[in-house]
């Protein structure tokens, strides 16, 4: 009950971060942000999430499995038309790219139907890379640019901030990846200890059982000589 508590508001909490109030569509389109999130997706279930995205536009999705038998989900991408784009079966992880976009809210559904028992966490994160922020980045360079006044062209400061900012991005991203394979990781080697350490339990337990029964059946031996009549 405390999982499926667990889930609903970790789903919540994901149409909370992935999409718009309703209040504030009238005002325009939505700001484009990257975002990522980790949620339980129970056994025998299906949990999709929509997201706004602008026209020609580049979306990057990128899923793991973190913790859970097999470490596998099915995965599916829709386009805001409904055409579907990505479908995979009981994969581990998964990098997919959509470019251009299309104007309108795209389906992300992860299914751990074939799953009976084995609930799953999963962590995707999803990158956005607009043609708008170079508007801005034009725009901002016609403001203050006085060519003549500077020894460096503008076109070599613009080029030179451009890469700072996408290898910046990019490390965050790869930041981003290295810790959920690090949880991935750490929860693979947590199972594995606990299973050893309850088989090496047992083994304990059995070896203190053969012990206690060899001394009695040689404590019986023993009792069962007795002085012979003379």
């Amino acid at each position: 009950m405390i999982q499926m508590m667990a889930a609903s508001a970790a789903l919540a909490l994901a149409l909370g971060l992935l999409l718009p109030s309703a209040g504030v569509r009238g005002a325009g389109p939505p700001p484009i942000q990257d975002g990522e999130f980790t949620f339980l997706l129970p056994a025998g279930r299906k949990q999709c999430f929509y997201q706004s995205a602008p026209a020609n536009a580049s979306l990057e999705t990128e899923y793991q499995v973190i913790a859970g038998a097999g470490l596998d989900v099915d995965f599916t991408l829709e386009s805001p038309r409904g055409v579907l784009l990505v479908s995979e079966s009981r994969k581990a992880d998964g990098v997919h790219t959509v470019e251009p976009t299309e104007a309108g809210d795209y389906k992300l559904c992860f299914d751990n139907s074939f799953s009976t028992i084995s609930e799953k966490l999963v962590f995707f994160e999803l990158i956005f890379d607009s043609l708008q922020d170079d508007e801005e980045v034009e725009g901002w360079a016609e403001v203050v640019e006085p060519e003549e006044m500077l020894d460096v062209k503008m076109e070599d400061i613009k080029e030179s901030i451009e890469t700072m900012r996408t290898r910046l991005e990019r490390s965050i991203q790869m930041l981003t990846l290295l810790r959920a394979l690090e949880a991935r990781d750490r929860n693979l080697q947590e199972g594995n200890l606990e299973r050893v350490t309850f088989w090496s339990a047992v083994n304990v337990a059995v070896l203190l059982l053969v012990a206690v029964l060899q001394v009695c059946t040689l404590k019986r031996f023993f009792q069962d000589k007795r002085p012979v009549p003379t």
